[in-house]
């Protein structure tokens, strides 16, 4: 028996074009294409700005599948090339400004015309099969009083958003005006044009700096008040269920028109408990001025999707759980909002920075010094910027130095809390607590020292700080 051994050619792989790939949704995305072979065009600002598009390139196959492209949205035609032999675009690129001084031609016009911009392109590719675009809840629900329930068929008040201007008003505007643009234009041009609207997406990131959605979710840990509106009412979905309904609805020869994409609803006060009960590490706020604490829960139907056969893999906590561990990782949020000192618990007074980096000791905004003098041991407060603690001892103040990330003589990195007379011991950990008194030399009385995971041998056996201060 002659047995045929000739080989069949695997078919050709599929060539995507990922708009805004650098950002916290395109990165995700684009790592995802290129793990089911995808050949990804994937376009940006500024291809040789290696500190943007590091991430991307060392992604696995992105060797062999992946390719950058220079892009603009400001500028007509910079998408043709990208574009050009591609089944499918994932628009992702977006201005998100919330502080803009000219949100007109800044954010809301830029993205119109962007859209546009890009449609024109699929026309002149012939190849483009759908065109898929992450929409925003701000498209969805912004009105004066929400419903219980949201689904595909619900759009945005423009004039009540054009007359309140709350935060983020200017995105809301962009998107519903870009999405309703073009719908129209893709039917024009026989392109078939989904558009996802994701909620607050939170998780894990490649990108290098803090997402702009995550600024959002981590408020009631930075203290970001203008955003706890956004979450008064909130919904979520984690990042990459998000990317894999991209993936899903593109594959799906039935996939049209709009789709929700979110799998969890909660209050602000559900989801500072969480954060609370998982992270108490963090000083989180137990009330939110103006938002009653009884106030229900608003939830977004995915119904449409779910109906398709997609289904969710990740929880509430999850999704916070992935976008804390790596905003720690990368330096962009403290280990701890709190500090012990004497046993006693202070926080910072003002809130975090979200865009500034941090060390695990290195704490931007700290409490003022009181001007009070304290009896003999007591803490008085946190002064800002290089001072970490000050100590008031018979009336004397002793000024502890902080010193984050210096140098040892081996090249390494080190964060040293540095005390007035010069004297330096390593700290490992952002909490923090005097040492004891009774079992330490009198010339170390008054320096701090990380709380060790165990109890040292006959130091701390006595102290009764060191049980609660763990």
């Amino acid at each position: 028996m002659c047995v045929d051994q000739t080989t069949v050619a695997a078919p050709p792989a599929t060539t995507v074009c990922v708009t805004g790939a650098t950002g916290f949704i395109g990165s995700w995305i684009v790592m995802r294409l290129l793990e089911r072979g995808y050949i990804v065009h994937a376009t940006v600002r500024d291809p040789e700005n290696m500190e943007k598009v590091k991430d991307l390139i060392e992604l696995p196959r992105a060797d062999t599948n992946l390719k950058l492209w220079k892009a603009d949205m400001n500028v007509e035609g910079s998408y043709d090339e990208a574009v050009k032999g591609c089944e499918g675009v994932f628009h992702m690129a977006t201005p998100m400004d919330f502080e803009s001084d000219d949100p007109e031609n800044e954010v809301i016009k830029p993205t119109i015309e962007g859209m546009m911009s890009i449609i024109r392109s699929c026309a002149k590719a012939k190849t483009v099969k759908k065109l898929i675009f992450t929409n925003s809840a701000g498209t969805l629900n912004v009105e004066q009083h929400q419903k219980p329930v949201y689904d595909e068929t619900n759009w945005s008040d423009l004039d009540f958003i054009l007359s309140t201007k709350m935060t983020g008003w200017m995105y809301f505007v962009s998107k519903i005006l870009a999405e309703k643009a073009a719908i129209e234009a893709a039917k024009e041009n026989n392109i078939n044009f989904i558009s996802i609207i994701p909620p607050v997406v939170v998780g894990p990131f490649i990108m290098p700096s803090f997402p702009p959605s995550l600024i959002t979710a981590l408020s009631p840990i930075t203290g970001n008040e203008a955003h706890y509106s956004i979450i008064k009412q909130g919904q979520y979905v984690h990042v990459d269920d998000l990317c894999e309904a991209h993936i899903f609805l593109f594959e799906d020869p039935t996939a049209e028109g709009r789709y929700i994409c979110s799998s969890h609803d909660e209050t602000i006060y559900g989801i500072a408990n969480m954060i609370r009960e998982k992270w108490p590490e963090y000083q989180i706020p137990t009330e939110f001025e103006g938002i009653d604490k009884d106030i229900p829960v608003v939830r977004f139907s995915s119904k449409k999707l779910i109906g398709m056969g997609f289904s969710y893999k990740y929880t509430l906590e999850d999704m916070f759980t992935g976008a804390i561990e790596t905003c720690r990782a990368k330096g962009l949020l403290p280990y701890s909002t709190k500090i012990h000192t004497n046993g006693e618990l202070e926080t910072r007074g003002r809130p975090l920075n979200p865009l500034e980096k941090h060390t695990d000791i290195q704490e931007k905004e700290l409490h003022p010094a009181s001007e009070e003098k304290h009896a003999e041991g007591k803490q008085s407060g946190l002064l800002s910027d290089s001072y970490a603690t000050q100590i008031h001892t018979n009336g004397e103040e002793k000024e502890v130095l902080l010193n984050s990330l210096e140098k040892d003589p081996d090249g390494q990195e080190k964060d040293l809390l540095t005390t007035s007379n010069e004297k330096r011991i390593e700290v490992e950990e952002t909490d923090l607590i005097p040492t004891s008194k009774g079992k330490h030399a009198e010339e170390r009385e008054h320096h701090l020292v990380p709380i060790s995971e165990e109890k040292h041998a006959g130091e701390q056996e006595n102290d009764p700080l060191s049980d609660s201060a763990k």
